[in-house]
């Protein structure tokens, strides 16, 4: 996700290194780098017209302090524009009514009906919701079907009428049902087209005027450029949308789409897309995509995932047995386990500052701790409770059992110790800290 751009960027800021100062002549040259690479992006020319005059009314003027080099200055004022470029600030999605109704639009393979279950997920399990997903796509069989898979899978019911061919109708009936049985949100999922045609327009407008939603989402895929904005701004121009969602964006994309569609449609963007399973979703923050966009890493969201997969009750009962020096294989595997529940791997790496551009070229494979579990899972409960009795035969037992080689188990168990030495410091440094505070 936005590779290029981050690697176009860095070197327009490198035009800069070693100047005294920000000037009309140097910083030309700088700026036309940045307009030319974020074009490269598929960013809306006009966007990036105005995005480079703001930058240079910006910097022109700006007194360098000792502390920072012009070139670090250019930085900051670029990470600003581009989060007030996208927004400035995450746009929370309206959830009042009795029920609360949220419209989805967008083209066929845009992922609205995954997002409809990946939202539905988000609000049942973060704000406590009691969804009930609509299906109002009756021209394609297959939606129907998906969605009901989807809702199987989060746990929250569907409602839909097959022998209905009537959209409008069936998002009323659906509304009836959620009021019925105690729902206080529906989420309806409309039909798209390949391409917008006045049927498609004209029917989700019925369907717009007759429910009365208190969100009209329009779901893009980013993957798409700036064919993305362009359908936006048509979908805007007729349902007047609330915000806007973008999918895929941990594919392929040069990031156009999330730079330009809010300039373009003056609407935000609520939430992007980061991966197939039904918990990849986030809430879009303008200021840490700009991060992630100039190599700064996106400390805060890896914090977040992470607060939200490790349970603070267990997260003390390990901390006592790393005190008692009592960590064990079993720990190790839960650990693993919390950690893939996050997301995909090379993404979560590249939040970390600076290791991004390290491992851009690498090929992290989502199945990285596969080997590892294996491993553990070949162990009896006694070897994994106390790792310091697997000699050599049992060694050689584990690793058939797990399909791979004695030097294999041999690294894992290394890498084992090496992991609890380092926990048991941390355990410790945290303690002495403690009793530092009480002393005071």
């Amino acid at each position: 996700m936005f590779e290029n751009l981050s690697e176009r960027l860095e070197r327009s800021f490198k035009i800069l290194k070693g100047q005294g100062k920000i000037t009309e002549i140097n910083i030309a040259e700088t700026l036309k780098d940045v307009r030319r690479a974020l074009l490269d992006a598929d960013v809306n020319f006009k966007t990036a017209k105005t995005f480079c005059d703001n930058v240079k009314d910006q910097a022109i003027g700006q007194e360098v302090i000792k502390s920072l080099k012009p070139n670090q200055l250019m930085v900051k004022i670029v990470h600003d524009e581009l989060a007030k470029l996208m927004g400035g600030k995450a746009v929370e999605i309206n959830t009042k009514g009795s029920p609360a109704i949220i419209l989805m639009s967008g083209l066929q393979g845009s992922g609205k009906t995954t997002f409809s279950g990946k939202l539905a997920n988000l609000l049942k399990s973060k704000k406590g919701k009691n969804p009930l997903l609509v299906a109002c796509d009756i021209y394609r069989p297959a939606a129907i079907e998906q969605i009901k898979v989807l809702g199987e899978q989060i746990g929250v019911p569907v409602y839909s009428e097959d022998d209905n061919k009537n959209p409008v109708k069936i998002a009323q009936n659906a509304i009836k049902h959620a009021k019925l049985y105690g729902h206080d949100l529906v989420i309806i999922d409309t039909a798209g087209r390949l391409a917008i045609d006045r049927e498609m327009m004209d029917e989700i407008e019925n369907i717009k005027k007759a429910v009365n939603p208190q969100e009209i989402l329009f779901v893009v895929d980013s993957m798409t450029g700036q064919d993305a904005v362009n359908t936006a701004k048509e979908f805007n121009d007729r349902l007047d949308f609330n915000g806007v969602i973008l999918t895929k964006l941990d594919g392929d994309t040069r990031g156009g789409a999330a730079l330009s569609i809010r300039s373009v449609v003056d609407k935000p963007i609520k939430f992007v897309g980061t991966g197939e399973k039904m918990d990849a979703l986030d809430v879009f923050h303008p200021e840490r995509m700009a991060d992630r966009i100039l190599g700064m890493g996106d400390v805060v969201t890896l914090v977040e995932r992470a607060q939200e997969q490790f349970d603070e009750e267990e997260s003390r009962k390990l901390q006592k047995k790393i005190a008692k020096d009592q960590f064990n294989f079993d720990d190790f595997l839960s650990q693993i386990q919390q950690i893939k529940k996050m997301g995909n791997i090379k993404e979560l790496a590249g939040m970390i500052p600076g290791l991004g551009k390290a491992i851009k070229d690498m090929d992290i494979d989502d199945d990285a701790f596969k080997g590892i579990e294996a491993i553990i899972r070949s162990m009896t409960k006694e070897e994994r409770s106390n790792p310091a009795i697997i000699n050599g035969s049992r060694r050689k037992r584990i690793a058939d059992g797990s399909g791979t080689t004695v030097p294999e188990v041999n690294r894992i168990l290394k890498q084992f110790e090496e992991t609890k030495k380092m926990m048991k410091i941390m355990s410790s440094n945290k303690n002495q800290k403690r009793m530092m505070r009480g002393m005071r």
